[in-house]
């Protein structure tokens, strides 16, 4: 984590009025903007209340439902999009019948409580054909996270994330750290969590295992490197 990091505020001050603005009547008071924090008042939402909240959100705000509590996911920045179409086009080369299909909403967690906004979802092509903003997580192959700098990164992408994942059977989670210059690949889950994550620094190659099979040369991330 970078020095300033747990002192950047979640989200603008414009931002969470213009979400307030928008959001559905009977939660609008609920919503409380506390040391740059979106809070719930009166308990949480539960996840039909996010969908309605999060269905309302301005475009600058990206709302995420991770272990019953709302959450507000960074914007990408430059090099956070760099990293995502390096991955997108390896992806493309070895496994031409997979989409990697970005910003994609997904139900994770135990019974798909939770919503989740990936940075990259694994698939093959048409998979998402009908979806609304929420995709079920079966017959997929993969979920991506590319760190961004913010105070929520550590919980939500290595810590909430992976269990989230795991309980939903996606196969494999593949973290992009920017904070340590890593990539963690989580596989074979079960009852809950991922069984493996093996670590590597960033210029290792990288085999994603099965049903993903693709093999990452990872030197060109150090040109994203912060």
């Amino acid at each position: 984590m970078t020095p300033d990091t747990a002192e950047r505020p979640q989200m603008s001050v414009e931002d969470f009025e213009e979400l307030a603005r928008r959001a559905p009547r009977e939660l609008r008071n609920r919503l409380e903007f506390l040391g740059g924090r979106l809070c719930i008042r009166h308990g949480p939402l539960d996840v039909e209340e996010f969908e309605e909240l999060e269905a309302t959100a301005p475009e600058t705000v990206r709302l995420e439902y991770i272990n019953g509590k709302v959450v507000v996911k960074a914007m990408p920045d430059g090099n956070h999009g760099e990293i995502f179409m390096w991955l997108l086009r390896q992806c493309m080369q070895q496994r031409p019948e997979l989409n990697l299909m970005p910003e994609r909403g997904v139900k994770a967690e135990s019974y798909r409580k939770g919503r989740a906004r990936t940075d990259g979802f694994l698939a093959p092509e048409g998979h998402f054909k009908g979806h609304g903003e929420w995709s079920e997580t079966d017959g997929a192959l993969m979920a991506v996270e590319i760190t961004s700098h913010d105070r929520d990164t550590d919980q939500r992408d290595r810590i909430d994330k992976p269990i989230g994942y795991a309980e939903a059977g996606i196969p494999v989670y593949l973290l992009i750290d920017r904070d340590n210059n890593t990539l963690t690949v989580f596989s074979e889950p079960k009852e809950g969590r991922y069984l493996l994550s093996p670590r590597y620094p960033w210029g290792a190659t990288v085999e994603l295992p099965p049903p993903v099979g693709i093999t990452l040369d990872t030197e060109k991330l150090k040109d994203y490197a912060d």
